[in-house]
């Protein structure tokens, strides 16, 4: 089988994710949009895992049957949890899906809720791959994106992780203000002399509602221009392509077979059920696909779910444009690209082919032979243009 022909069975393969959203955190980032909630408070763990049971009990009963290939907690600060509420809440997926042999189950962690042991405990929880929210390896940027942790204590959760895990990961911000390409590349290098496997590498957006965005609007806080992001966006490219971590995503690199499994039921447009408070979920259910969202506030979705078995508030069926589209949004971010054929049956019509023509003379999608649509290395700074144009 051709490495084409294999990418695009391995797309097509069924997958379902559980998404676990823990919302709790030490402390609110100043450029986060997640929901994620700062609780003086001792926080009763126990109550919570009585409702991320039911959660999931309703939503095994709306798609039974399926076999669970990747589970995902994420927050907030996940590894705020102690390692029993982990357990208990993985043991009540497996008494209602199945699970593969071979599930990847990742949990987020901040550099300053490492420790040895209460990592051994995940581990020994079910839990074979760790994501650590380093974001820069800068004490100065640090101290400017609000991280409670230093580069030093980052590394020596880092150094944590892979003494316990096989599979672990971490995430870097960069087009900061006021970083140069020489400044990044070099902070870049010594992040990837720390990776194992895989890298998420995020640039520095300015999201409404957060206090970045209060700054950059009074001007106190300057992010580089297009053209200086562009420069640190193409030394991201070459430093890590160097380095055998390659983008499979546009913000992920990863060695050949060590992608994030889990992300990838996202961006391939499969099932995934969303747990706990603002969890989103896409479930196929009597031939439609269902998209769900939780209740956001921590507190209101626990009462909300102890009275009616769920935290659910919006639940709405898509129509074939809304799949389609999503598809298309989502699978492209992708090296991989998107099946033409699976986009066909989706929308129910073929993309437009002069859409495509045109953006091929531009350099900025391929066809493949096996009938791939994909974004080339060119077109990937201008993806979200790229996918508006084929939208239209």
């Amino acid at each position: 089988m051709r490495d084409d022909e294999a990418t695009r069975a391995t797309a097509e393969a069924p997958a379902f994710g559980v998404y676990v959203h823990w919302p709790f955190c030490l402390s609110k980032c100043p450029y986060c949009d997640f929901n994620s909630h700062v609780r003086h408070a001792a926080i009763d763990e126990a109550r919570y895992v009585s409702a991320f049971t039911a959660e999931i009990a309703a939503a095994a009963a709306r798609a039974p049957g399926r076999t669970v290939s990747s589970i995902f907690f994420g927050g907030g600060t996940p590894s705020l949890m102690q390692p029993g509420t982990v357990g208990a809440i993985l043991d009540a997926i497996a008494r209602h899906w199945s699970i593969a042999p071979n599930a990847e189950v990742t949990l987020e962690a901040n550099p300053t809720s490492v420790d040895a042991t209460r990592f051994r405990g995940y581990r020994t929880a079910g839990v074979n791959r760790v994501s650590l929210g380093v974001q820069a390896l800068d004490d100065v940027a640090l101290s400017q994106l609000g991280r409670l942790h230093t580069a030093q204590e980052a590394l020596d959760a880092v150094a944590v992780a892979r003494a316990i895990f096989d599979r672990y990961s971490f995430d870097l911000i960069y087009a900061r203000p006021g970083q140069t390409p020489a400044a990044w590349a070099a902070e870049l290098k010594r992040a990837i002399a720390e990776a194992a496997e895989h890298l998420s590498l995020y640039q520095l957006t300015i999201e409404q509602d957060t206090p970045f965005e209060m700054l950059h609007k009074a001007g106190k806080l300057v992010v580089p221009d297009d053209e200086h992001a562009r420069a640190l966006y193409d030394t991201t490219q070459a430093i890590c392509a160097d380095a055998g971590l390659p983008a499979y995503e546009v913000s992920n690199h990863a060695r050949t077979g060590a992608e994030c499994r889990h992300n990838l039921v996202y961006w391939r447009g499969h099932e995934y059920a969303g747990i706990g408070p603002g969890a989103h979920g896409r479930l196929d259910v009597a031939d439609h696909r269902i998209a769900t969202a939780t209740e956001k506030r921590p507190e209101a979705w626990l009462m909300r779910v102890e009275s009616l078995g769920h935290g659910i508030v919006t639940d709405e069926p898509l129509t074939r444009e809304e799949i389609s589209d999503e598809f298309l949004l989502m699978g492209l971010r992708l090296t991989e690209g998107i099946d033409l054929a699976r986009y066909e049956r989706l929308a129910g019509r073929p993309l437009n082919p002069k859409r495509i023509a045109l953006l091929n003379d531009e350099g900025a999608v391929e066809t493949t032979a096996s009938g791939r649509l994909r974004v080339t290395p060119a077109g990937f700074p201008v993806l979200d243009a790229v996918v508006a144009d084929l939208a239209a």
